[in-house]
């Protein structure tokens, strides 16, 4: 089973590219469900029939849904609530106190990323196409596995998670919900952009976040490109070939900044809504190639966060895959057994392996294997 998720920034497309690829892999015999966490709702737009939270069949082998994060959190989450709250007075925290310590922030974002992988979960389909909500959005929701959980850690000790069976269950389900995203035989995303200078300068910022978030980035997706019109005249024309041409210029230095595959989509004249007009679209975006097959670059895409390498004249060299661009806002600090890395406002601790906690940082640079420290001697 595979997840892939599409994100970018907003009104780049991405809802409709997602739709496009869910129906290019079902026409193949998949079978495939389209979910959207975007709290804009315009998946059933795309297809031109209406959608509930639960999935339903718009065509042969396809299913869509659009994911209900309010209903979630006034169905679910209000239980395991109330559970919390009653446990947590019942061991001497007074009404108020444990009514506070039972507000969990951003849980609606999070019951609709829990809500797609129950449903990747039931084994109905093979592929589950995540429709994301634009780039914040998708790199708060990616990231609140991980921070509740930490905040669970340290509101709750073990002994005490393990006699609240609502906490427990919370635990144990962000755990299985983090494995899965950061799987990447399973789990990849699908980075959507215009070849515009904001929007790909937005894309690679999004490309080191999802780095530090240890979640695979599969390939990227330019969208909206100026159609090529070699026979075109008049000074129409030539404005159209002065964008493309500007276009192309940009999307040779994001080329040229990443081992990913680029897919190209050109802008096309009417609205893709409907199966068919989706599946025509999918030609464009992926040729005769399979959506699913490895792209270029997926070594690269899944390599390990961190990489230890001695250094003949000694020391060692700890290289951390990031995809950073000389404009990127990059700090380090030491953290006790950790290093603190920051990427343009996004931080992950990063284990220092145990062979490098007596020695300290002498250098860092940046090369193709992304941020590079220096360790020498002991500390």
């Amino acid at each position: 089973m595979r997840i892939l998720l599409f994100t970018g920034k907003g009104g780049v497309g991405k809802t409709t590219l997602a739709a496009a690829t869910a129906a290019r892999l079902a026409v193949s015999g998949r079978k495939v469900l389209v979910a959207s966490t975007d709290p804009a709702h315009s998946l059933g737009d795309v297809f031109g029939a209406p959608l509930t939270g639960e999935p339903s069949e718009v065509d042969t082998c396809l299913y869509a849904a659009h994911v209900d994060a309010r209903g979630l959190v006034d169905k679910s989450w209000q239980d395991i609530r109330r559970q919390l709250r009653d446990w947590l007075a019942g061991v001497g925290l007074d009404e108020l106190d444990a009514e506070e310590l039972t507000v969990l922030p951003g849980v609606d974002e999070l019951l609709a990323l829990s809500e797609v992988a129950r449903l990747a979960g039931q084994g109905r389909w093979e592929v589950v196409v995540v429709d994301c909500g634009p780039t914040a959005e998708t790199l708060r929701l990616l990231a609140l596995p991980e921070a509740i959980a930490d905040y669970v850690d340290r509101l709750f000790m073990p002994s005490l998670r393990a006699k609240a069976s609502a906490l427990g269950r919370l635990a144990e389900h962000l755990g299985r919900l983090r494995r899965l995203l950061t799987d990447p035989s399973v789990t990849s995303v699908r980075l959507v952009t215009t070849p515009e200078r904001l929007v790909v300068a937005e894309t690679r910022r999004t490309l080191a976040a999802l780095a530090l978030r240890g979640i695979r980035v599969d390939s990227l997706v330019a969208n909206r490109l100026v159609p090529r019109g070699r026979m075109w005249q008049g000074p129409a024309a030539s404005w159209l070939r002065t964008r493309r041409a500007e276009q192309d210029a940009v999307l040779e230095e994001l080329a040229a900044s990443t081992p990913l595959r680029v897919h190209l989509v050109e802008h096309r004249p009417a609205e893709p809504v409907g199966v068919h007009a989706l599946l025509e679209l999918a030609g464009d975006l992926y040729g005769d190639a399979d959506p699913l097959a490895e792209p270029h670059g997926g070594d690269d895409a899944v390599r390990p966060l961190v990489d230890l390498r001695p250094l003949d004249e000694g020391g060692y060299e700890l290289a951390i895959a990031l995809p950073l661009t000389d404009t990127a806002e990059l700090d380090l600090a030491r953290v006790g057994d950790d290093l603190a890395v920051t990427v343009d406002g996004v931080r992950r601790l990063v284990a220092v392996p145990v062979l490098l906690r007596r020695h300290e940082v002498t250098d860092a640079f940046i090369d193709e294997r992304g941020l590079v420290l220096r360790f020498e001697g002991e500390a």
